[in-house]
């Protein structure tokens, strides 16, 4: 019998539902059946259940933060049961050693997070048994069971669990040492606050400094333009290369005076313009749009991708590639047929008609490395069954998809020269012809109607003005539009197509720039007014400090974004990446100390913050151990921690609720709270808390 483990309990759910099955005591039994001939058992991680170690796990002296005991570089690298995921790890170990269990299908999500949670539980409960790897991109019946049919073997994805270790590590070597060394030696600089550093964070973070530092330095250059309105149009003043812009001020009020009387229609050149769908979306390009589009973080729209991914309505989400196979391209008709039959896409249906199965556009199965595109998938669920953001998201994907089923859009461009003596005005205008593809969209075109003219026709003109303009400074990232900061390392790319087809070593990956963002905010480090990102004072203060190091390099960073991919890939070793993460690590600590000895800081510059203490009074039972519950600080937590490595805990403040003293112990009695006001998605609303199986619980009051 195999054990199939998961690394959600909703996607356990989806790899079930194809087959005859019946829920157990934390993991679901597969009868037996044509692809499971003895039956099957499947179990699911809860993310993450490993994690490495803490560093006084090596030495007890790094358990403090100090400057002098910096470098912490562990010769060997450990991991640990997180806290709070006993339970679902022991179910997990039990099944592996049944004897029952013949070999183990690692069924988490197919990438190197995903292949590393697996893995990793598999060498904590020391299994030996064979490894099989089930690697798909949907949640479909279809899509599962065809994954089931051909599974890996699990020799050709332990490459890419070598890859998710050395990023682990890797980090961790550069986050614990980075972090600690800058937050001492800041604080003798008389800033008590943590300063977190990381390998992908820093440079992430000096993208957002630099820009803001730009912005500020920014001076804008006033300029002119001179405009001119003839019979039925407009046209503006150029001289070389139909460059409008005039620096001269005295020049360009000439220029308003002399241009008077009539103008000659010099030329007029007419093209027909077509224009091409979008490609399809790529977690970094939803991202992007969505953030554009609603003022969604990035964060957020991938978590809404996810929901989507677990639903079985669309294709995995973490991907960073806009085409599709052949294999998948063979669903189009049935994917196509379901959405054209929803209401919010019937009027397409004359419309979405291009067949692209061999459009190497869409279709192009070389540039599809572990996932495919973000697609809709053939168990699509009606848009109508969805409301708010989810539905936004979900209607953005399929209109992207739909799109390229429709012809080109079609535009004719004019542009037109008229001069007045020796002066030349331009003017462009834009007709559409057939909006094709942009009718999908909801792209409304911007028309420029010009009156019918030809060559060598005289046309009066009504008069001219002068128009003063100044240059703009950059504009601030927005959430989406650091995402492709990251994804090109900083560099500008000019448009869409170079954004995807390019090879450019990006910051993170797919799967982690949101989490980064994410973790800039949580630091303090940035806020977000109006969709633009603000650095804090403590992100300037920490960006001066490492300015022109390593730390602050996208490039430097990209790089090894690049050789963790060939690790992945097994062209490069993972042990000499370790050893140079090491190298570099302990260089970090002397580089600190040399730079945040030049560095002058206003200490008041950034805000000090008053901290929870933990007072470790009792506050009740736990429910699992039965030890008593402390007050940590932040939270409640259990003291059997360290004992039995209970990890329970009971938060201090959820959904912007405070959970006092009085109402934790109402808890830990058994008891419900009293009503509490939260909010969700901008929504406030009252729920009371308590305990069921050890988990805490919500219970709305009436009428919410």
């Amino acid at each position: 019998m195999q054990l199939i483990i998961a690394e959600k309990p909703k996607q356990a759910e989806k790899l079930a539902a194809p087959y005859p099955s019946a829920k157990r005591e934390g993991y679901i039994e597969i009868k037996p059946c044509e692809r499971f001939p003895k039956g099957a058992r499947l179990a699911w991680a809860i993310g993450h259940l490993c994690e490495l170690q803490e560093p006084a796990h090596y030495d007890a002296k790094w358990k403090r933060w100090n400057y002098e005991h910096l470098p912490i570089i562990p010769e060997r690298f450990d991991y640990k049961l997180a806290r709070g995921k006993s339970a679902a790890y022991q179910v997990i170990k039990k099944l592996i050693h049944d004897r029952d269990t013949s070999s183990i299908i690692i069924a988490s999500d197919a990438e190197r997070e995903g292949e590393a949670i697996v893995r990793l539980i598999l060498r904590l409960a020391q299994s030996t048994k064979p490894i099989k790897r089930l690697w798909i991109s949907s949640l479909t019946p279809q899509a599962v069971d065809h994954g089931f049919a051909n599974l890996l073997e699990g020799s050709e994805t332990e490459n890419i669990f070598h890859e998710a270790m050395s990023r682990a590590c890797a980090d961790w070597l550069i986050g614990m040492n980075a972090s600690r060394a800058y937050t001492t030696l800041l604080k003798k600089k008389g800033i008590s606050d943590v300063f977190s550093l990381g390998r992908v964070q820093t440079p992430t973070l000096a993208l957002i400094v630099e820009r803001e530092r730009q912005i500020e330095q920014f001076k804008p250059e006033t300029f002119y333009e001179v405009e001119a309105t003839f019979t039925g149009y407009k046209g503006k003043y150029f001289k070389n290369k139909k460059e409008t812009k005039l620096s001269d001020r005295k020049e360009a009020e000439a220029i308003v005076e002399r241009t008077k009387g009539e103008g000659v229609v010099a030329s007029v050149e007419q093209k027909e313009q077509q224009e091409k769908p979008p490609f399809w979306f790529s977690l970094s390009l939803l991202q992007t749009e969505a953030s554009r589009r609603f003022g969604l973080g990035a964060k957020e729209t991938l978590d809404i991708a996810q929901k989507l991914y677990m639903k079985g309505w669309i294709s995995y989400p973490r991907t960073d590639s806009s085409f599709v196979t052949k294999e998948e391209a063979s669903q189009f008709p049935t994917v196509l047929s379901r959405l054209l039959k929803q209401e919010a896409y019937a009027d397409l249906s004359s419309l979405v008609k291009k067949n692209i199965t061999n459009d190497k556009r869409y279709v192009n199965p070389a540039k599809v490395s572990d996932h495919y595109a973000i697609i809709p998938t053939e168990e699509a669920g009606a848009v109508a069954r969805l409301s708010g953001k989810e539905a936004s998201v979900y209607d953005l994907i399929i209109r992207r998809f739909l799109a390229a089923f429709a012809p080109d859009a079609r535009t004719m461009k004019t542009e037109v020269v008229t001069k007045r003596e020796m002066d030349s005005f331009l003017t462009r205008g834009s007709r559409t012809l057939d909006p094709g593809f942009k009718t999908v969209l909801g792209i409304e075109s911007k028309e420029v109607e010009l009156p019918p003219l030809e060559m060598g026709q005289t046309v009066r003109i009504k008069g001219a003005k002068l128009l003063e303009k100044e240059t703009e400074p950059p504009k601030r990232y927005t959430e989406g539009t650091l995402i492709l900061g990251m994804k090109t390392a900083g560099k500008l790319l000019e448009d869409e197509l170079q954004a995807i087809m390019k090879e450019v070593e990006g910051l993170g990956t797919e799967a982690t720039r949101a989490g980064i963002i994410d973790g800039l905010k949580k630091r303090s480090y940035i806020t977000v007014k109006k969709k633009e990102i603000h650095p804090t004072p403590k992100a300037r203060v920490l960006i001066d400090a490492v300015r022109g190091s390593i730390l602050a390099s996208p490039e430097m960073t990209a790089k090894w974004e690049s050789r963790l991919d060939q690790i992945g890939k097994g062209e490069a070793s993972a042990a000499q990446f370790i050893e140079q993460a090491k190298k570099l690590s302990a260089h970090l600590v002397v580089d600190a100390q040399e730079r945040i000895g030049q560095l002058e800081v206003d200490p008041s510059s950034v805000p000090v913050k008053t901290r929870a203490k933990a007072t470790n009074k009792p506050v009740g039972v736990c429910p699992r151990c039965k030890e008593q519950v402390l007050d940590r600080g932040k939270f409640y937590g259990c003291a059997g921690y360290q004992k039995t490595n209970c990890g329970f805990t009971l938060p201090k403040t959820i959904l912007g609720a405070k959970v006092n003293m009085t109402e934790a112990k109402k808890i830990l009695e058994g008891n419900k709270t009293k009503p509490l006001e939260m909010k969700k998605n901008g929504r406030s609303f009252l729920a009371m808390l308590y305990l069921e199986n050890g988990e805490l619980k919500f219970e709305f009051t009436k009428g919410e």
